[in-house]
């Protein structure tokens, strides 16, 4: 499937969450290219936020719309659907990609943490599938949420987040059944894609990582929203999650 020559998606809208950078940002563009118009949902990445949206209208005019905001507040869910309804009129897919990820060992764990890895790499995901359930049921529409390969193996030192995964993953499943038949709901549960940017996988690690995949490489954004792309046209596939590791799993 070449979403540079496919339009199948033409007139549909999707939002996508934490979508001004990495993999949310090739989410955008792949269903963009699609034919989606694209909700840019970003928290603090203004300019990039800015250059994507400036990026997607040019190559299509007023398809592409950037709004922020904090997913942990409660008012977010409610907000992100209302831009997308004013602009578009319309939402057909909503990609569940935003998330924070630091580790969390035992022994230094705070209620603050707690809170905030739960409720980025899960709550939110939730109230925003409630929110926009209604008019995805009225499109025949779908959900996809970015999980992790550590959702069913946890990451040692990142506890916290394991468990959001883990819920992620276990929201995935859950809505698959409450919202079927009208929305199909999946879920990707990415490798070793884009390292993090703050250096928490030193050299030797990364290493490591990359002699534990079989095909021997870490993955590109890109590949993440080629997998989204296919979920969210595959009209017969629900409640599954898909990793796209590069055979990693296989060693956990």
């Amino acid at each position: 499937m070449d979403a540079g020559t496919s339009q199948e998606l033409q007139g549909k809208t999707a939002l996508v969450t934490g979508a001004a950078r990495r993999i949310g940002a090739a989410i955008a563009r792949r269903l963009h290219s699609a034919g989606a118009n694209v909700v840019l949902h970003y928290r603090g990445a203004e300019a990039e936020a800015g250059r994507l949206e400036a990026e997607l209208n040019a190559a299509r005019a007023a398809s592409a719309l950037k709004v922020k905001a904090d997913l942990l507040a409660p008012i977010a869910p409610r907000a992100l659907l209302g831009a997308a309804l004013e602009r578009f009129g319309r939402l057909d897919l909503l990609i569940n990609n935003a998330s924070t990820f630091y580790p969390t060992a035992v022994g230094s764990i705070e209620p603050g943490h707690w809170e905030e890895l739960i409720g980025s790499n899960l709550r939110a995901a939730l109230f925003l599938a409630q929110e926009a359930a209604p008019q995805l049921a009225k499109n025949c529409g779908a959900i996809v949420n970015i999980a992790d390969i550590h959702a069913e193996r946890p990451l040692k030192g990142y506890l916290v987040y394991s468990v959001a995964k883990a819920g992620l993953v276990a929201l995935t499943r859950a809505l698959a059944l409450e919202l079927a038949p009208e929305v199909r709901v999946n879920a990707i549960a990415p490798g070793a894609i884009a390292w993090p940017e703050d250096g928490q996988f030193a050299p030797r690690e990364r290493e490591r990582i990359i002699a534990a995949t079989p095909l021997a490489r870490i993955g590109s954004p890109e590949e993440i929203a080629r997998a989204v792309h296919f979920l969210a046209t595959a009209p017969f596939v629900t409640g599954q999650v898909l990793a796209v590791d590069g055979g990693r799993s296989l060693h956990l």
